[in-house]
């Protein structure tokens, strides 16, 4: 089945990452709030060349944003859903229409363009089943050029991270 969007090719080097700058990801990873000379200290480099390796990764796209990462169920988003998505059509102008759709629903806290039956799985984050479903008939189904959804409820995380190096 073709995909809605394709990515144009990259035409750009990837960044040179040495092995302190992985130790720096490593520790920015388990917390962004670790200050420079912490992270000086822990990997025996000075603080200079380590904030210049910071701000390196940073203009390079390497590190794209910090987070605070929070326990939904504190800020009444305590359901997570992953639901799959099929268009009707795969044109590039209607597969692009549905993702800025997608960009404008708050409850959609991820989405990736995928291979197989669906044509998209997005992560939603919402209070309880009712919010689910007011989400569901009021603004998902709203979306035009939606073939097929299948909604599965996740029961209990067993593994979350964010963590690419380590």
């Amino acid at each position: 089945m073709a995909k809605a969007v394709k990515k144009e090719k990259s035409t750009v080097a990837l960044p040179v990452i040495d092995a302190k700058d992985m130790a720096i990801l490593r520790l920015l990873q388990q917390n962004a709030r670790i200050t420079v000379k912490e992270i000086s200290e822990k990997i025996h480099l000075s603080t200079t060349p380590v904030y210049e390796r910071i701000k390196r990764m940073e203009e390079s796209g390497v590190i794209k944003q910090y987070a605070t990462l929070l326990d939904p169920a504190k800020v009444k988003k305590g359901l997570l859903v992953i639901c799959y998505v099929s268009l009707k059509e795969h044109s590039k102008n209607a597969g692009a229409k549905f993702i800025r759709t997608i960009n404008s629903l708050d409850e959609v806290i991820e989405c990736y363009n995928i291979s197989g039956e669906f044509d998209f799985m997005l992560k939603i984050a919402v209070e309880n089943m009712d919010a689910y479903y007011d989400f569901h008939v009021n603004k998902l189904s709203e979306a035009e050029n939606i073939g097929n959804v299948q909604s599965t409820f996740v029961m209990g995380t067993i593994k979350q991270t964010h963590v690419l190096v380590s």
